[in-house]
């Protein structure tokens, strides 16, 4: 299954409150649970003024579908080709 990375621009996201963070994640699992199983949210990284999420999804128009449906920015949405990481190295 492809691998997403998602940009969503959203100024002050890293001053957002643990409830509000709740229900942004909620609103997104519930469009995700309409969407079926083959979209999958992995993991999200908040930084101050944006959220880089992580997706699994057979290509990236299902990606946009839940962006859409969910009233979240996805700014940039590219596949992950590789991963590396310290042990690439080795």
């Amino acid at each position: 299954m492809p691998k997403y990375l998602i940009e969503r621009e959203l100024p002050g996201a890293g001053d957002l409150t643990p409830e509000v963070l709740q229900q942004i994640s909620q609103k997104s699992c519930t469009v995700l649970q309409g969407l079926g199983p083959q979209i999958q949210w992995v993991q999200s990284y908040v930084t101050a003024d944006k959220i880089y999420c992580i997706y699994l999804a057979p290509n990236a128009e299902m990606v946009l579908e839940h962006a859409r449906q969910g009233e979240f920015p996805a700014n940039t949405v590219v596949e992950v080709k590789s991963i590396i990481d310290p042990t690439t190295a080795e």
